[in-house]
């Protein structure tokens, strides 16, 4: 896999660099069993196409180095980091930076994931109801990717912290697919708030 996706690009600034590096070096981190479906990978051709153009898109599968998807497969999630990382340049002058970028496809990728097979599964589990949606979520992402633990943690009646253990994606991609989650089993105020513990570890305040 070549890393140049990765290097901060000429004119960014000294966060999104730092921001693209620790991409480079979760890539690195990555064995050939972790993989992510085929629907995340779509959804960022998509949401990257509509905002951008159809070509957009299509650079986005290219840095992929995929020349298809299928949305049920499973692919080498090195492959997504380096979409992904690609999708955020694109995004970037139009969503303001890196992080509100990821936090972008991150909504999108949960919308994605409810309307396929394996969501809607979770959304009839939770029966509208955030507590089980939260506690279904943590089983719900090993139907989704093949790697990484995910536990939920009670801190009120409204409140949880949602823990993250080898995940490869950043703080901002899962605050917007908490978020987007949350809010599609009408939970209102949603709050989520991602704290980067370590390279490959995060946990999430969230509380509606």
């Amino acid at each position: 896999m070549v890393l140049g996706p990765f290097e901060g690009s000429a004119g960014a600034g000294a966060v999104d660099e730092g921001a693209e590096w620790q991409l480079a070096e979760r890539c690195l981190a990555a064995t050939p069993e972790d993989g992510a479906r085929g629907m995340f990978f779509l959804g960022v051709v998509g949401v990257v196409g509509f905002l951008q153009g159809e070509a957009a898109g299509a650079q986005c599968l290219e840095a992929s180095g995929l020349r298809s998807l299928n949305a049920a497969e499973l692919y080498p999630v090195t492959r997504f980091l380096a979409m992904t990382s690609q999708a955020t340049r694109l995004l970037r002058p139009q969503l303001g930076n890196w992080a509100q970028s990821l936090h972008y496809i991150g909504t999108q990728a949960t919308v994605d994931f409810l309307a396929s097979m394996f969501g809607r599964e979770l959304m009839q589990a939770a029966r509208r109801d955030p507590r089980l949606l939260l506690q279904h979520l943590a089983d719900g992402y090993r139907t989704a990717v093949s790697y990484g633990e995910r536990t939920v943690l009670w801190t009120g009646d409204r409140s949880a912290r949602f823990v993250m253990r080898r995940d490869f994606m950043p703080a901002p991609y899962h605050e917007g697919v908490l978020l987007g989650a949350m809010e599609a089993v009408g939970a209102q105020d949603v709050r989520v708030h991602g704290r980067q513990l370590s390279l490959l570890d995060t946990e999430y305040d969230v509380s509606w």
